[in-house]
């Protein structure tokens, strides 16, 4: 099933001469269980293409259509229940609120869409022990390391059945043992049926998805699909 389809999606900003080509012509597909890569240097568009896949900046041209809806012409209130129910942001920061331990921070999303205090934190509790994160359960934020609340925030994005996970440089802040283990998180996610698009500049990150899609100057330019596991491309990438 496709989750997300972006049909030759395009942003600009300001006027000529002036203006400033984010993203140019891009068209893509990313199917439900799908983990896509998106790598390029700075200023290529990764980000932007984040913006448009997410709802959080329209296209100035071309169409973003998440499960059915096209972004572009959603009101501001309909895209508002689109973008919480079906769609969840990691970033490079965690964000998770301070003043809140873990399980409250994955229990924030459902409180917000309705559901009653104690079932949403039977939910978070629930998801955090599926994902081996029992033991930060009632940790705030200060009292886990970098990995661990990185974890967490990706256990807030996906509760709650969204289907479309987007992480922009999820792993940039992190140490490589625990980058590998956001990583393994995101791959597992996608596994259980979640689409899910990242940002990276981390070649060894980037194999753990099923392809990785390269951008310039806000082109798609190459697509690449990776052999099995990250060493496998980390060994064709010495030859």
């Amino acid at each position: 099933m496709c989750v997300l389809s972006m049909e030759r999606a395009g942003r600009r900003y300001g006027s000529p001469p002036r203006q400033v080509v984010a993203l140019d012509d891009v068209s893509l597909t990313v199917q439900a269980g799908e983990m896509i890569a998106v790598m390029g240097p700075s200023g290529s568009g990764k980000s932007t293409l984040l913006l448009l896949a997410g709802g959080l900046t329209r296209p100035t041209s071309g169409r973003v259509v998440l499960s059915g809806s096209d972004l572009g012409t959603l009101g501001e209130a309909d895209l508002s229940l689109v973008l919480r129910r079906r769609v969840g942001f990691v970033f490079q920061n965690a964000s998770l609120l301070a003043a809140l331990t873990a399980a409250e921070n994955v229990s924030l999303p459902l409180e917000l869409d309705g559901m009653r205090p104690r079932s949403a934190m039977a939910a978070a509790r629930a998801l955090l022990s599926s994902l081996g994160l029992d033991d930060v359960a009632n940790r705030l934020p200060a009292q886990m390391s970098g990995g661990q609340q990185q974890r967490v925030a990706v256990a807030r994005a996906v509760i709650g059945g969204r289907s479309l996970l987007l992480a922009d440089e999820p792993t940039g802040a992190l140490d490589s043992l625990s980058g590998e283990s956001v990583m393994q998180l995101l791959r597992a996610q996608s596994d259980n049926g979640c689409a899910v698009v990242v940002v990276t500049h981390n070649i060894r990150h980037a194999a753990w998805a099923d392809r990785i899609l390269c951008l310039r100057d806000g082109r798609l330019i190459d697509e690449v699909h990776p052999p099995a596991g990250p060493e496998s491309l980390l060994s064709r990438e010495r030859v």
